[in-house]
């Protein structure tokens, strides 16, 4: 489907543009973090939005992203685990840019989980092995 292509290659853009030369997790642009979920959810709003309607409402990604798991467009504790992830990052970019860091970036250890959830969601929306995880470490 073009459109998910178009997504997958923009997602791959986004990712060679936000280098990250260090051992710490990105939360936004690194594989597996803020980004890899709204890219993910504006891609379903995108693909699915004509059937239904419920999805053009003004409302975040984590209100979207729950609501496509009540439709069925993925898996109900896919799109939870998801949320959850996203809502850490949140938190932890907020607690991390208040102490005056340029980026938000974390020790990725306790962020595995966090990650793997992510990488479910990727995997489902986009059909596929996560891409962007394989690449080699830039650096």
């Amino acid at each position: 489907m073009k459109l998910r292509e178009d997504i997958v290659a923009m997602r791959r853009r986004m990712h060679a543009a936000h280098p990250n030369r260090s051992d710490l997790f990105d939360l936004k642009h690194d594989p597996g973090g803020m980004v890899d979920i709204e890219f993910s959810v504006q891609y379903l709003v995108l693909a699915h939005s004509h059937a239904e309607r419920q999805l053009t409402r003004n409302a975040g990604n984590i209100a979207l992203l729950q609501l496509c798991g009540k439709m069925g467009l993925v898996p109900v504790d896919t799109a939870d685990s998801a949320a959850n992830a996203y809502r850490e990052y949140r938190r932890l970019q907020h607690q991390v840019r208040l102490q005056g860091a340029a980026s938000a970036r974390v020790d990725s250890g306790p962020q595995s989980a966090h990650r793997d959830a992510v990488a479910a969601l990727w995997n489902h929306v986009f059909g596929g092995p996560w891409a962007l995880r394989s690449e080699p470490q830039i650096g």
